[in-house]
């Protein structure tokens, strides 16, 4: 159901947003132009790319597209997410364009007609500067994301058809480079993740962490980041794709500093939200790997007692046996294929805390009465060993934690529990 009285607020943001959009890009062009130091980045291959006139139209129309997504949330709440995704995109975009200018290099051919004026009217406020990120790629990747939530059917393949003939029109008008293209992603997809629709933003959950062992991690990550980042600017070319792994490996660490499991957004349905599998694809395909190598020895899940079972993330076919799981791996995404499913998002290497402990239990003791019951995480040996041994403890299946973990040992040998998950366990109620 749409909430009643939101034209007035989005009017006022559209009002808000056109003229900063206008202001601020044409503050940077007019910065940019007067510099002799502006630079340019191409690869040999743009040469060929051929030039559309007609695409001028389906370029032109993301004005429209911008003004008219202001009307298609149905909630306050959605409303201005999607408007804060616009407005950091913009400050993003143009910040970039005034550190790192970059100038387009190709003539245009003549043209007359509807399209020559087409660009002639674009070329009034659009100089050949203002390229990586491209904000036009930008925010074609946060209207694409408002405009597919709210269209199905037809409609929905007519918007995706569209919205990738103007993500084309940027190269075939030639108004940007390659390079503008999947920076201005990058850009859109960190706007769409900074501001999401079905959880609260990163940002409200940012408190720098006390956890040594935190720290530690996400240390590595940031030095793997500037590694990468290293790297793809001084080989260029094709290596520039590193800063792809780099920009993810950057959020890993964010999320082992700052914002904890919440900042990989995993959905109550077992999925991460789109904009963090997109930021975080290299991690999670290298996540993924890892969780593959490390059980490949053993990668059936083991019977601790009463069908409740304990191992590693499992694939599709791996759930078969299951009709409920507990799911206390952050970082991976699982499809539960309609079982009953709670996930309980840790972070990888960290201990749950008690709180998480607590709630793994509940769950487990909730969803036996569905059938077999699958705990996990990314391996099956850390954390959803932990949420095992708190149900033992909660349903009284064991009376100490020490009885819990031998318990767990005597059916799958190789879990790997440290002191900070027996402290974890030891704050539950029923511990001793």
């Amino acid at each position: 159901m749409r909430e009643p009285g939101l034209l007035k607020p989005a009017v006022l943001w559209l009002l808000l947003l056109a003229p900063l959009f206008f202001s601020t890009y044409g503050f940077a062009t007019w910065v940019t132009s007067q510099r002799s130091d502006v630079g340019t980045l191409v690869f040999g291959w743009e040469t060929h790319m051929p030039f559309w006139a007609w695409t001028i139209v389906p370029y032109w129309s993301i004005d429209l597209l911008y003004g008219f997504s202001l009307l298609l949330p149905n909630t306050r709440h959605e409303l201005k997410q999607h408007a804060l995704r616009l407005l950091s995109a913009q400050v993003i975009a143009v910040s970039c364009f005034l550190i790192w200018p970059l100038r387009f290099t190709f003539e245009r051919p003549e043209l007359d007609g509807v399209f020559g004026w087409l660009f002639a009217v674009l070329a009034g406020f659009d100089k050949p500067f203002n390229q990586a990120p491209s904000l036009h790629i930008a925010l074609l990747v946060i209207l694409w994301v408002m405009y597919q939530r709210h269209t199905q059917g037809l409609w929905r393949w007519l918007v995706h058809g569209w919205f990738a003939l103007i993500g084309i029109s940027v190269l075939t008008t030639y108004q940007h480079h390659f390079i503008d293209l999947p920076t201005g992603a990058l850009a859109g997809w960190l706007c769409v993740w900074l501001w999401p629709v079905e959880h609260p933003s990163p940002l409200l959950n940012a408190r720098l962490t006390r956890d040594s062992k935190r720290w530690r991690l996400g240390l590595r990550y940031g030095l793997g980041a500037l590694a990468l980042a290293v790297l793809a600017f001084s080989l260029g070319g094709g290596w520039l794709w590193l800063l792809w792994p780099a920009v993810s490996l950057g959020l890993i660490k964010v999320n082992y500093l700052v914002l904890g499991a919440s900042g990989f957004q995993k959905r109550t349905d077992g999925r991460l939200t789109p904009a963090a599998r997109w930021l975080c694809a290299p991690y999670l395909a290298g996540a993924w790997i890892n969780s593959r190598l490390w059980t490949r020895k053993h990668p059936q899940p083991d019977l601790i007692v009463d069908n409740v079972w304990l191992g590693r993330i499992p694939s599709a076919k791996e759930q078969d046996s299951f009709n409920a799981i507990v799911d206390l791996c952050a970082e991976l995404p699982i499809n539960p294929q309609g079982r009953a499913y709670q996930s309980i998002p840790v972070l990888d290497l960290i201990a749950p805390t008690p709180t998480e402990c607590q709630q793994a239990a509940e769950a487990i003791e909730r969803l036996r009465s569905s059938g077999p019951v699958l705990v996990c995480c990314a391996l099956g040996y850390s954390r959803s060993a932990s949420a095992v041994a708190a149900w033992l403890l909660h349903s009284g299946r064991a009376a100490t934690v020490d009885q819990a973990l031998a318990i767990i040992r005597t059916a799958r040998a190789h879990v790997v529990l440290h002191p900070a998950h027996r402290q974890a366990l030891e704050g539950l109620p029923h511990a001793r």
